[in-house]
């Protein structure tokens, strides 16, 4: 699986990894979403590797967004680069 988690308190924490391509995008972002499911964190965090996110992490991170918006849950995403910050909250907000 090109993710592992941890939970921490109210926070779980998921860490994307360098296998995630656009063949393994939708499980990650459906194993993303059972785990809020399963976990009902107050808050997720995504970890990124280091550089620059490929196309397939940036769209399981915006698909996790949103799937959490909708339950009212905090995001944040760590380990990205600004440029790919700034990418994110444009394509969040």
């Amino acid at each position: 699986m090109p993710i592992s988690h941890s939970v921490d308190g109210g926070t779980l924490r998921v860490t994307l990894h360098h296998s995630l391509d656009v063949h393994t995008r939708a499980a990650a972002a459906a194993a993303i979403e059972a785990l809020v499911h399963t976990h009902t964190p107050r808050h997720v965090t995504v970890q990124v590797p280091a550089g620059e996110p490929t196309p397939a992490a940036l769209s399981v991170i915006v698909r996790a967004h949103r799937m959490r918006k909708n339950l009212d849950i905090p995001l944040s995403l760590t380990g990205a680069t600004t440029a790919a910050q700034r990418l994110f909250t444009t394509n969040t907000t």
